[in-house]
């Protein structure tokens, strides 16, 4: 089976913003609030982080689930990584995550200011300054037959959406969420159609999930 590039559980707010301006160690979104934004995965009972029995099922928990699933791989941009930008003026942030990062495959960061490759747990960062077909034929190596997650910023999600080089994507759109500025994903996400199928689920958890795949 052809391995797929898929976008899976990104959020964005109802204006179509994966983060807001500002971003910082302290605020990896910037001024957007990921705990509101996030809230609806964080109430499911697959949440990873869930510390206390319980939690929701349905079709956010089975979205929850699914993160993971046929993943060989991952893609991501340099500030979904980092709040730093230009040169690395050391080596000692090894990102958001502590010593157990959540993807338990190689990622590879796309970035101008590339740096040595390093292993945390189980899964391996590799820093990659190329376009995107040339990032995608290396994450798909190292996924050996398995799936790639492009995992956003929204800029990055962009940069393969205009490639021509995304093939699913589920985008949960909060509406009670407007942040105004920052990065964007779509102004709306009839934008894609050109492109891909769509079907728009609304969840009791007051998000809707937009699934999308290639025509």
């Amino acid at each position: 089976m052809a391995q797929l590039l898929k976008v899976q559980n990104f959020n964005v707010s109802r204006d179509g913003f994966g983060a807001g301006e500002g971003q910082s160690l302290e605020r990896p979104f910037g001024s957007a609030d990921p705990g509101t934004m996030f809230s609806w995965a964080g109430a499911t009972a697959s949440w990873p982080n869930r510390t206390d029995p319980g939690g929701s099922r349905g079709l956010d928990d089975y979205l929850t689930r699914d993160f993971a699933n046929n993943i060989g791989a991952e893609i991501m941009g340099r500030n979904k990584f980092s709040p730093h930008r230009g040169p690395w003026d050391d080596h000692s942030w090894q990102g958001w995550w502590g010593e157990e990062p959540p993807f338990h495959t190689p990622v590879f960061v796309m970035t101008h200011h590339v740096r040595p490759s390093f292993t945390l747990s189980d899964t391996t960062f590799h820093f990659v300054d190329s376009d995107p077909e040339t990032v995608l034929k290396q994450a798909k190596e190292a996924a050996q037959g398995k799936d790639v997650r492009l995992g956003g910023g929204a800029a990055t999600i962009r940069q393969f959406l205009d490639a021509d080089l995304v093939d699913t994507l589920h985008v949960a759109v909060s509406p009670q969420v407007e942040i105004g500025a920052g990065s964007r994903l779509w102004t709306s996400s009839d934008e894609l159609l050109d492109r891909f199928h769509r079907d728009v689920v609304p969840s009791p958890s007051g998000v809707e999930h937009h699934l999308f795949w290639r025509r």
